[in-house]
């Protein structure tokens, strides 16, 4: 299974917090993420993540291209609708992208976590 990682700056905290809450889960997985959400992710877990571009300098592109080249699975992506941002075209082709090719894709804490009790669900039943 492979999973991005990505938060916008406000959201950074929630989605460490939430990685560190279910590091048993993310451990066994391969992790992408963007240039500053994934290094700070790095740092404070102890996670091997392969990092892209910042968001704003390209990195939600890079993303973007790993789903249409079938190289995601999974998409957490902690957003923050209360703040322009940038970059929101990128975002917006993000979103797009992982409709086109039915890429799970969680914007907020809740669904992340539906998505990560599922594959702790999976997990088991394999075992």
């Amino acid at each position: 299974m492979r999973i991005a990682l990505i938060a916008h700056d406000k959201k950074k905290d929630e989605l460490i917090q939430f990685v560190k809450d279910n590091i048993d889960a993310f451990k066994h997985y391969d992790l992408y993420a963007t240039g500053t959400t994934g290094s700070r992710i790095m740092h404070e877990t102890g996670l091997n993540i392969k990092l892209k571009k910042s968001g704003p300098l390209g990195g939600d592109q890079e993303i973007g291209s790993m789903i249409a080249n079938g190289l995601l699975d999974m998409i957490i992506f902690f957003r923050d609708p209360l703040t322009a941002q940038p970059h929101e075209p990128d975002v917006s082709a993000l979103l797009r992208l992982s409709d086109v090719y039915t890429i799970p894709l969680a914007t907020n804490r809740a669904s992340a976590e539906l998505f990560i009790n599922k594959l702790l669900e999976h997990k088991k039943s394999m075992v």
